[in-house]
């Protein structure tokens, strides 16, 4: 698999600000990726861009590999009338009905399965959402603030779950916690506003897959990395 941004220009229309100017980054393997940086800086727009949402940009966009890219994102809300398991059932492939209880339990979702979509509270529905697009085909899947509003020791457990779950897939987390950014991905692809150079820099994380936690002060190195490339 292969994805690259070469020298993506891009502004929405009526707009005088420029969104990303000449951004390149690339990503060749499969893994948990992170998309970081401040808020207003195109971390969206890209993943938009990668899934299809937005054209009308120069520049060249490779997805080698990639021929489905998913997007689900933090409020993503469902018919409120169906009940999470109907939902599940719905969309579901028959290729991955067996991974569905596996996923419901290390999701915390077991008891919510008869509760209305609109029943849950925010963490629930992002888990159900996510829970719907683990469970289709394909081959890079961007979480947009996809583990907002749940609790550090169950998004732990979902991140850890997936790496083990999915280890030829590809995953792009987009979040604003620099810690568990660090901790749980492989490369991270800092973007900074438009008018620094480069608008992409690229770090790598402590990927922790369990076990023995991560190491304190390479963790720390890893957070002022992050924070100094902003």
């Amino acid at each position: 698999m292969l994805l690259e941004c070469k020298n993506i220009n891009y502004q929405y229309p009526g707009s005088d600000t420029q969104v990303f100017r000449d951004l390149n980054c690339r990503m060749a393997d499969p893994g948990f990726h992170a998309l970081f940086g401040p808020s207003g800086v195109g971390k969206t727009t890209l993943a938009r861009m990668l899934c299809g949402q937005i054209n009308g940009f120069s520049g060249q966009l490779v997805t080698t590999g990639l021929e489905r890219i998913l997007y689900s994102y933090n409020l993503e809300r469902l018919p409120g009338w169906s009940s999470v398991g109907e939902h599940l059932a719905l969309n579901t492939p028959d290729s991955s009905r067996h991974l569905v209880d596996e996923l419901v339990a290390c999701f915390g979702l077991a008891g919510s399965m008869e509760s209305r979509f609109a029943q849950l509270s925010l963490g629930q529905q992002n888990r159900t959402n996510l829970v719907r697009y683990l469970l289709q085909d394909f081959d890079l899947l961007i979480m947009d603030e996809s583990l907002a509003n749940v609790d550090e020791g169950t998004k732990e457990k979902i991140i850890l779950k997936i790496k083990e779950m999915f280890p030829t897939r590809g995953f792009f987390y987009i979040s604003h916690n620099v810690v568990e950014v660090a901790k749980f991905c492989e490369q991270i692809f800092v973007l900074r506003n438009f008018h620094k150079v480069p608008q992409a820099v690229v770090l790598q994380g402590q990927n922790y897959r369990g076990g023995p936690d991560v190491d304190k002060k390479k963790l720390e190195h890893t957070m002022l990395e992050i924070v100094n490339a902003l």
